[in-house]
């Protein structure tokens, strides 16, 4: 199998209330998201062989965290290029109510 840069991921507004309620209902975890800045994210896109981004869940001092790095068309990470962690989580950089965080 191989990464294909051009998937399509898209979700409408509907699915993805359905799905991010379903994960606040469950009560895994306080965080419900967080922010990457556009820069960081680019960084991690620029890279030559960058076709899009990985992520994996993570513990920071014992508080839920994602970090990001680029994939490679074989599936493979970028682990070796940039990465980034330390999102703003989502309590308490908080967006207005709607679909996808009430």
């Amino acid at each position: 199998m191989s990464f294909n840069p051009n998937e399509n991921h898209s979700i409408t507004l509907a699915a993805a209330s359905v799905m991010t309620k379903a994960y606040r209902d469950a009560d895994i975890n306080s965080k419900i998201g967080g922010f990457f800045g556009k820069d960081e994210i680019q960084a991690i896109l620029n890279q030559p062989t960058c076709v899009g981004l990985k992520f994996y869940f993570a513990l920071d001092n014992g508080n839920l965290t994602l970090v990001l790095c680029g994939a490679k068309t074989d599936e493979n990470d970028l682990f070796e290029g940039v990465l980034a962690e330390d999102c703003k989580p989502d309590p308490p950089h908080h967006s207005t109510n709607n679909p996808l965080n009430s």
